[in-house]
């Protein structure tokens, strides 16, 4: 791996993160439209969201073929996939037709995302943390953005005209096509590997996707109740959707700064250091917020937001530093561990607000994060300059 910063390269797998997730997160922001046309309760509403993440299973394989394969053109042409499939949601007649196009959105956003950290990777040179910290602002830079274009597009034509937005994406991903497809990492991504098995790469850092597990379990009910269920909780206090959807791309938006500064600090402090802060900051501020109200909800927000994904780049930072040639099926593993725990809470979250409501839903969210202390503490400290080696 080459030790420079190829901040050009970095910047355009980035903008194609952008591009993906801007598509990715229409969902959240028009998830009470959907609930009040197809009469649905929340707990199925949290199971949209899961059937978007649930090709996520298949991670691992997916990593064994971007080890194998040309992985620019999965980065290339994913996001055009999701373009139309989340597109065409506001038409979904159905509850089992809005399932298959979030499930087909979910099978491109599998392609899309167990490779282009592993690009990343290979192009940060000794920046990995800057590298992903970038990669990760293209994401939050989406969902920042995603709420006021989906909000916009159903306000000026209806539920039913989201459609509309297709050609703008694959707008995108024509002029995605023409900044990526000259990266060429095939000699990193496609040498002989065949000496080392995937059951022995698993097996060697268990322990290390244990920790970060229980890190993503304890947070995940937390992070779905300030990201996919925030509209609804807002607007049940009888805020309008726009200001419900201010409020998403607010804590979105804040989420970029704090995912830019993650990355950059946990180069400088380290890792686990930084996962610490992080971990005892978040309850407080979810405290915090269940106790505003109003305008007076923003600047908690902002704060909530800069911690809430804070942890994005140091896990992808941690993983892409583990001791293995395998890189494309280790991020594989954790995609699948972060999709599938916080797909969980995702449902679990809903399950509970139909049974006691959102108010002490989201102060058990709270709670459940402080267990994430400890296993941060449990992470494993890496001398400077060399891998993880657990």
């Amino acid at each position: 791996m080459d030790e420079k910063f190829r901040s050009g390269d970095v910047v355009s797998i980035s903008l194609a993160h952008m591009a993906h997730d801007i598509y990715a997160s229409f969902l959240a922001p028009i998830l009470p439209l959907i609930v009040e046309k197809l009469g649905i309760s929340l707990s199925m509403a949290g199971l949209l969201s899961v059937i978007q993440k649930a090709p996520s299973l298949f991670n691992p394989l997916v990593g064994i073929l971007a080890d194998k394969m040309k992985v620019r053109y999965f980065v290339i042409f994913a996001p055009a996939i999701t373009t139309i499939s989340m597109s065409l949601i506001g038409l979904a007649p159905s509850y089992l037709m809005l399932a298959v196009l979030l499930f087909t959105a979910g099978i491109s956003s599998t392609l899309f995302h167990v490779p282009s950290p592993v690009m990343i990777g290979h192009i940060s040179g000794n920046k990995l943390g800057m590298g992903m910290s970038f990669y990760m602002v293209g994401g939050e830079m989406a969902r920042t953005l995603g709420p006021l274009i989906i909000v916009a597009a159903v306000t000026h034509w209806g539920l039913e005209g989201s459609y509309r937005l297709i050609p703008l994406g694959l707008t995108a991903t024509v002029i995605l096509f023409f900044k990526l497809k000259d990266i060429d990492l095939r000699e990193d991504f496609q040498k002989d590997k065949s000496h080392i098995s995937y059951t022995s790469t698993y097996k060697k850092f268990l322990p290390t996707f244990l920790v970060l597990g229980m890190i993503i379990f304890f947070r995940g009910a937390m992070k779905s109740a300030l990201t996919l269920y925030l509209s609804v909780y807002l607007t049940d206090k009888g805020n309008s959707l726009w200001f419900s959807g201010i409020a998403l791309s607010v804590i979105q938006f804040a989420g970029v700064i704090g995912t830019l500064s993650a990355g950059i600090l946990s180069d400088r402090v380290g890792r686990r250091r930084a996962m610490v802060i992080i971990a005892a900051v978040s309850p407080v501020l979810m405290w915090l917020f269940l106790h505003s109200e109003g305008i007076l909800t923003f600047p908690i927000l902002i704060l909530t937001g800069f911690f809430l994904v804070a942890p994005g780049p140091v896990m992808l930072a941690i993983v892409q530093e583990l001791d293995t040639e395998h890189r494309a099926f280790v991020n594989g593993i954790y995609m699948t561990i972060n999709f599938g725990l916080n797909s969980l809470m995702l449902l679990l979250v809903g399950f509970l607000s139909d049974l006691l409501g959102m108010d002490i839903t989201y102060l058990i969210s709270g709670l459940l994060a402080l267990l994430a202390i400890p296993f941060a503490i449990m992470l494993p400290k890496r001398k400077r300059g060399k891998p993880y080696l657990n």
